[in-house]
């Protein structure tokens, strides 16, 4: 199967082919020609399936092969991409751009965290595909700078994480503003009981896909727990990032203070660092992230705000420093490894504290995970476990303030599309902002 038999305009084909993909991934297999018949769609695959090009594809079609009644000199938003987070938000819409080259299409990308006023001089011009998360669109609304009346598709992208992170009164206040006739696409990592009801309210007999097991582990990734002492963790991770020679690695801690203390930790057995988390700058996380992904930075220290919002090709480690007390959060950081089929290792650094949680893990993950002693890290026999500290220092917890994030997925097409780097920017000239996490909020923040 080729993405021309998928019923792909030649334009977007080039696009995609001229990256070097040809061959479809599963979930792009069946999503593809559904969102083309033009019903709504219920989707979910694992992390690093290609699920972004899943519904950018398909949606660059439609909105190229038909006919559009614009008001005036302005171009109506035609399709509406709501994401949990800034970073997700432009990144998939980096993946509408590249797709999209050929095609007379424009698009921007809007979140928080950044000035509102060139959001709202782009929007003066027009686009066809706005990708934005609910608060900053919210903010817009309230405003009357952005309107969504002739909203043809509508799609919600890490619907899951959404629910997580408290966006459903922003989702519905923008779902009783569009059209009453659309398309509604959501994808979604995990199908939890919320997300189908969710489904039940919003989408019209829908196709359903969903083409790997429920909260399934990508199978290329070996995963291994380190059982350790809770003050030897540190020693442990030093030790294993210079015994293996791990030249790039992706940690996990549970809290913003735990994340700063362990590069501090890292400089001084010098092995370079850095956090990302709520309580960093904008310009610090871009930098931290961009040193990352190059290569120059060898250890990226994060919470859970990066979990589905780091993609970078072949990340061949990641380390969960700290077991997330939230189970599903395990498969979306270990995900960040093992991508478009490449081969990865997912290690975590387990205490008697987190015993529970390894166990509440492996039921979900339906496997026991294999565990390794490390010599001269035996952890003690006769130790107790004691609570788990979820705000240390100002740190939330995985879904408490800042703490929980938004994890951004693959949003390629085939095994291994990414998009490129550099600032988002519409077809037609448009200028976005850049790509930055978000920092995250619980029920009533809007992810700005």
């Amino acid at each position: 199967m080729s993405f021309s038999e998928l019923g792909l305009s030649e334009a977007i084909v080039r696009a995609v082919t001229e990256h070097g993909y040809t061959t479809p991934t599963p979930i792009q297999t069946q999503a593809i020609p559904a969102v083309l018949a033009g019903g709504d769609l219920l989707a979910g695959a694992q992390t690093g399936t290609g699920k972004t090009a899943g519904f950018t594809l398909p949606v660059l079609h439609r909105l190229s092969t038909s006919a559009t009644n614009p008001t005036g000199s302005q171009r109506p938003i035609r399709a509406l991409v709501l994401t949990p987070t800034r970073e997700l938000a432009a990144q998939v819409e980096e993946s509408v751009r590249l797709y999209g080259k050929y095609l007379k299409l424009t698009s921007a990308v809007i979140f928080g965290g950044v000035g509102i006023n060139p959001q709202i001089k782009l929007l003066k011009h027009g686009v066809d595909i706005l990708v934005c998360t609910p608060g900053r669109l919210l903010d817009h609304m309230q405003q009357g700078t952005v309107n969504l009346n002739q909203v043809e598709i509508l799609i919600l992208d890490e619907a899951d994480r959404m629910l997580d992170m408290g966006f459903i009164r922003d989702i519905k206040k923008i779902l009783a503003v569009l059209p009453k006739k659309r398309q509604n696409l959501l994808f979604s990592a995990t199908f939890s009981d919320e997300i189908k009801i969710l489904a039940d309210n919003l989408l019209n007999s829908p196709a359903m896909i969903e083409v790997a097991r429920r909260n399934s582990t990508v199978e290329v990734i070996q995963q291994k727990i380190h059982p350790v002492d809770r003050d030897r963790k540190h020693p442990l991770l030093a030790h294993l990032i210079k015994t293996h020679q791990w030249s790039q690695v992706l940690v996990f801690t549970r809290t913003k203070h735990g994340a700063n203390k362990l590069v501090e930790q890292l400089e001084k057995d010098g092995i370079s660092g850095m956090a990302i988390h709520g309580n960093k700058s904008q310009s610090a996380r871009t930098r931290a992230l961009a040193e990352f992904k190059d290569g120059s930075l060898q250890v990226l220290v994060a919470t859970d705000i990066a979990a589905r919002g780091i993609d970078i090709d072949q990340l061949p480690h990641v380390v969960n420093y700290d077991l997330p007390n939230v189970p599903e959060d395990y498969v979306h950081r270990i995900g960040r490894t093992g991508r478009a089929g490449a081969t990865g290792e997912a290690v975590s650094l387990v205490c008697v504290d987190e015993h529970q949680m390894l166990k509440d893990i492996e039921k979900l993950i339906k496997r026991e995970l294999p565990k390794e002693v490390v010599a001269g890290f035996e952890p003690d026999p006769n130790a107790r476990a004691q609570p788990i500290q979820l705000r240390s220092g100002g740190g939330g917890g995985n879904r408490g303030a800042g703490g929980g994030g938004g994890r951004g997925r693959s949003q390629g097409a085939a095994p291994g599309v990414k998009p490129g780097q550099g600032p988002s920017r519409g077809h037609g000239g448009g200028t976005g902002t850049q790509a930055r996490p978000a920092a995250p909020r619980r029920s009533g923040g809007r992810g700005r």
